[in-house]
């Protein structure tokens, strides 16, 4: 496997930061998760303008423009021949002294990793069980706006549902309010509508969560940013978790109960998946 690492394409062994880079240190840095289909990044340029916005806001300067962070990607998926994977973009603020202050750290760092697509069984449609989790992302926090490298709750989440027996884990706000999952973003159906939290409440604005409500669009159906309180999300007509790696992701279960399959799920899965295909031909 080779690793895309600070302007060079290296072999894993090759591929080695610091002991003192801050990423390591104290999760200091950004990353983007997006899909690799027929050698293109399914909506690369939008999670790359996530990263820069997020690079902004922590201060940090990327060592490179978004379009050589395009053109690096495409020179790894060729070097790895892997035209359907997934890549991870991480850039951290560098190498730094003890302590939290960002003071004479850097340069930045910035990686650029492959890895295979989740195994996906033909004959079982992919569908989750989930379960809402007893850790809570901060309402109003601006950090949810991006993918930091700090994830120990989401980690934590994850690792609880595991241990009941779910997929995944919901996550509510520091309101009480239904927010997000460990890993995707989470909309529910009700009355033949298409809901999601909004952001600013402690969600992060998913690119793929975006392409879903453009996908509402062109479909013509209802799309709604609500806020939910958890037992009202039992009421739901039907619920689908939506993350880069694995698109659309239906919930057939909640908190130990049945969730009903939705129609309205199937198509939107269904335009998904279209859409990867005509947007990398």
């Amino acid at each position: 496997m080779f690793v895309f690492l600070n302007g060079k394409i290296l072999t894993e062994a090759e591929a080695v930061v610091p002991w003192n880079d801050r990423g390591w240190l104290l999760g200091d840095g950004l990353f983007e998760t997006m899909r690799v289909a027929n050698g293109k990044t399914f909506r690369g340029a939008q999670h790359l303008e996530r990263l820069t916005r997020g690079a902004e806001f922590l201060k940090i300067t990327p060592p490179f423009t978004p379009r050589e962070m395009e053109k690096y990607a495409r020179q790894l998926v060729e070097q790895n021949q892997m035209p359907e994977a997934v890549l991870r973009v991480t850039l951290t603020r560098g190498s730094g002294g003890r302590g939290y202050s960002p003071k004479n750290s850097g340069p930045p760092t910035l990686a650029m990793t492959l890895h295979p697509l989740p195994p996906r069984n033909a004959d079982e449609p992919l569908q989750w069980s989930l379960i809402t989790s007893s850790f809570r992302v901060p309402a109003g926090d601006g950090l949810a706006s991006f993918k930091t490298t700090s994830k120990l709750l989401n980690v934590l989440a994850r690792a609880e549902a595991e241990e009941k027996g779910a997929d995944e884990a919901l996550l509510l706000n520091t309101n009480g309010e239904v927010a997000e999952t460990a890993g995707g973003n989470l909309f529910w159906i009700y009355d033949d509508q298409v809901c999601t939290a909004p952001t600013g409440r402690g969600v992060l604005p998913g690119i793929t969560r975006a392409v879903v409500l453009e996908i509402c669009q062109t479909l013509g159906l209802t799309a709604n940013q609500r806020i939910l309180k958890p037992e009202q999300l039992r009421q739901a007509a039907g619920i689908f978790i939506t993350q880069s790696a694995l698109g659309i992701i239906p919930v057939t279960a909640f908190d130990g109960q049945p969730v009903a399959p939705s129609p309205l799920v199937d198509r939107i899965a269904d335009a998904y998946a279209e859409m990867v295909r005509r947007e990398s031909a």
